[in-house]
This record gives structure tokens, sequence and C-alpha cells, in this order.
């Protein structure tokens, strides 16, 4: 019996541990992100404050998205509704099309890491199809 308790505690611990370093990673990716959107890293560790920053200043949102989230019952059908528009939002923000959105909805873990690691620049606005063409 004890060797079982000693088991569990080595696993909550274990978990516990995995759960930092995945809090941690988080506020590093976000950090990169919010720099590579001009602005300051800090804000993304201030939690009502960053998701107003994120949401009205980087994605350019209305703010009512961000003060319907206050509303109850309305703030349910608000969550569901940005959990699926940030993505293609920040995507288009940085440049990236729908496949990258999709994999930031579905995939965060790695695709968050590439916006914010990767040569994803912040253009603040979608890229034109003729800016596209001028390229070729």
């Amino acid at each position: 019996m004890d060797d079982l308790v000693a088991q569990l505690q080595a696993a909550f611990v274990s978990f516990l541990i995995f759960l930092v370093v995945l809090f941690v990673f988080s506020i590093v990716v976000g950090w990169k992100i919010f720099e590579k959107a001009g602005r300051p890293g800090w804000e993304v560790l201030i939690p009502i404050y960053s998701t107003y920053v994120f949401l009205v200043n980087i994605l350019k949102m209305s703010p009512a998205w961000f003060w319907l989230q206050f509303i109850p019952i309305v703030n349910f059908f608000v969550a569901v509704i940005l959990v699926f528009m940030m993505p293609f939002k920040l995507a288009e923000k940085f440049g990236k099309g729908g496949g990258f959105a999709v994999g930031l909805l579905f995939l965060g873990i790695i695709f968050y890491p590439i916006l914010a690691f990767g040569s994803a620049q912040y253009v603040g606005h979608p890229q034109s199809k003729r800016q596209d063409d001028e390229n070729w």
C-alpha cells in the first residue's frame, strides 16, 4: 500500500512539474508574440489586461468582444466564437494564411511557438493579392 501511495505521489509531482514547465513556456511564447506585435512583453503577465491588449491592440478587434466576456450567459457564446475567430485573426495579422490558422486552432502547442520564434512579422493587416503578385 505504501508503494502505491509513493507511486501516486511521484506521478502527481511529475504532473505538476510538467504543468509548470508548460505554463512558463506559454508565457515565453506569448511574450515573444506580444513583442513581435510591437507591445511590451510584460503585458502578457497581467491576466485581464493581456486579454484586452491581445483582442483590441494586436488583433484589432472591437473592444465590445472583450467587454461581452463579462456578461453572464453571453460570455459562453462569445468565448466559443472567439476560440474559432482568434487564430484566424492572429494568422492574418502575421501575414499567414488559413492553413496556418487551422494549425493555430488545432495544434497550438506547435504553431504558436512557430509564430513566436519563426520569421513571421506582424503586419497588422492581411497581405493583398496584388502584393503577392508583385513578389512573383
